[in-house]
């Protein structure tokens, strides 16, 4: 209720026990006067009346008061707790602003809020609500229509190796991630976020990016945000099951900076993303680039992916949780031997795998570069699959002397299957789910448990290592396969923190003086809290 209305209600109600007052008190001081006893009683219940319906009135109106500000607190927590859009990012168009925390939470807390708002017209536009949830800490306006919203990533990882050849010295415990970040919403179609990243004794901007929600089939979107590419690669970090991605992802793009269309048609049914971006090497982020976060060609790179889920809308469990789409990139530039603008490659260990040949005679891009990649996913019950497929087409070339320059294009790929579980009956999902109980000492919940088990591998073009001396890469020092068996098992004490166990055994196939390289096994942690 608008307090001015209260007070106008409070002063009249003063106002008639101050009047009926004063009548008792000439009454009572004028005794001789004799008045009329009749007209006196009749004036007494008059005023009497009245006061009962000014009580009764403002008891009504204090509990309008009180429902809208309880609709008020109801609507804030269950935007609160809103995930991340699940329908937009399923779909595959991509994990951002079309299908973002914030706009998921003002579209389904804002109509709420009004409704409730409605009792008391009075209150402002500008006023704003807050609350902690574990979904992080925002505040909103009292219409729903604009949110900013604050949250954390923090990683904390241990490696350590168990195979004979990698030294000792690679066995560490590190900062992965530390991202302090906030996002939001605009009059409920403008979208925004802002993720710095302080970890490995750098600091970074890993996102930062705005979007406008024209519809649902037309979202804009500028800045600097994950690819449209990878299926591993677009999913939220909390819902990796893995603590390294597979080798596919050393594919793809991982951030980008440009701007692009996407959207869902047929409420996530289909889902497309196309756009123009500066471009970086495989697996890697524009920070990486010569000049970070710039292209380093001057020239674009064209991003797009299509993914449908061909079941989502119906009735068995066991089809609704099917998608399935494809991937792709082009871009046509010529780099330098001091730029030279090709990839490098890392094992599933996160130690160096690949790198072309480099110094005065270094292989360098030469021409056009074609990625593509199909992928899909397979939901049901407490069962998870990925697979996907990524390729990388790249004409390189090297000069060897000034008279002798070689040409080629390099075919490299990966490929895997991922599979998981929940041993406590959660349902899987691409990019949503809860544990059904929380851990608490002292209590019955256990959360959640999870096993998961993956085969991936990566190869590189065989005439990489064609021609001695005058390869585009050295045998001796580079791999040419990588094939690794992963298997882990997470623990989700409660929805933000989380804790992962991984073993990863990798075999190669060059990259030794002798032949091939010594097989890697490695095993890795995570304490993971986000929110």
């Amino acid at each position: 209720m608008h307090s001015r209305e209260r007070l106008v209600v409070g002063c009249a109600l003063l106002a008639t026990l101050g009047a009926f007052a004063a009548d008792v008190a000439v009454a009572q001081a004028t005794p001789a006067a004799q008045p009329d006893v009749g007209a006196l009683l009749k004036r007494i219940d008059e005023q009497e009346q009245r006061i009962r319906q000014l009580e009764d009135k403002l008891e009504t109106l204090t509990q309008q008061s009180g429902n809208a500000h309880a609709q008020v607190s109801s609507n804030s927590q269950s935007r609160g707790e809103a995930q991340a859009a699940p329908a937009a990012a399923a779909a595959g168009t991509s994990q951002q602003a079309a299908s973002g925390a914030s706009a998921a939470a003002s579209q389904q807390g804002s109509s709420g809020a009004s409704a409730a708002l409605t009792a008391d017209s009075a209150v402002s536009p500008n006023a704003a609500v807050g609350n902690l949830s574990p979904q992080g800490i925002y505040l909103q306006s009292t219409d729903g229509a604009n949110i900013i919203r604050f949250r954390g990533n923090l990683a904390v990882d241990g490696r350590w190796y168990t195979d004979a050849a990698t030294p000792e010295s690679a066995d560490s415990w590190l900062l992965r991630k530390a991202r302090p970040y906030f996002e939001g919403t605009l009059d409920n179609i403008y979208d925004f976020r802002f993720m710095p990243d302080f970890a490995n004794g750098k600091s970074i901007l890993v996102e930062a990016y705005a979007a406008a929600r024209l519809a649902p089939w037309f979202v804009v979107q500028a800045g600097k945000f994950k690819a449209p590419v990878g299926l591993e690669r677009l999913q939220p970090d909390q819902y990796d099951r893995f603590i390294e991605l597979g080798l596919p992802s050393s594919i793809v793009p991982n951030r980008n900076l440009g701007l692009q269309i996407a959207g869902d048609i047929g409420a996530g049914l289909f889902g497309y993303a196309i756009g123009a971006f500066d471009g970086t090497t495989d697996g890697q982020s524009t920070d990486s680039n010569p000049t970070p976060d710039a292209s380093p060609t001057g020239r674009p790179d064209y991003e797009a992916r299509i993914f449908a889920q061909p079941f989502a809308r119906f009735a068995n469990p066991y089809l609704r949780g099917f998608g399935i789409g494809i991937a792709g990139t082009y871009a046509n530039f010529v780099a330098t031997a001091s730029n030279p603008l090709v990839p490098s490659y890392k094992t599933p260990g996160q130690l160096a795998m690949f790198s072309y040949r480099t110094g005065t005679t270094a292989t360098y891009a030469n021409g056009q570069q074609v990625r593509w990649s199909p992928q899909l996913y397979y939901y049901a019950g407490s069962f998870g699959l990925i697979a996907e497929y990524a390729e990388s087409s790249q004409d390189v070339a090297r000069r060897i002397s000034s008279s002798l320059k070689r040409t080629g294009t390099m075919d490299n790929s990966a490929w895997q299957v991922s599979l998981g579980y929940f041993l406590t009956g959660e349902v899987a999902a691409y990019n949503a789910f809860s544990p059904n109980t929380t851990f608490k000492p002292g209590t019955r919940g256990w959360g959640a448990w999870e096993i998961v088990a993956r085969y991936h591998e990566l190869t590189v073009d065989e005439a990489a290592f064609m021609g001695g001396a005058d390869s585009f890469a050295d045998p001796a020092t580079a791999a040419r396969t990588a094939r690794a068996l992963g298997a882990g098992i997470n623990w989700y004490l409660n929805r933000n923190l989380r804790w992962m166990l991984d073993f990863e055994h990798t075999r190669f196939e060059l990259g030794a003086k002798n032949g091939n390289r010594h097989p890697e096994d490695a095993l890795f942690t995570q304490f993971q809290l986000t929110f």
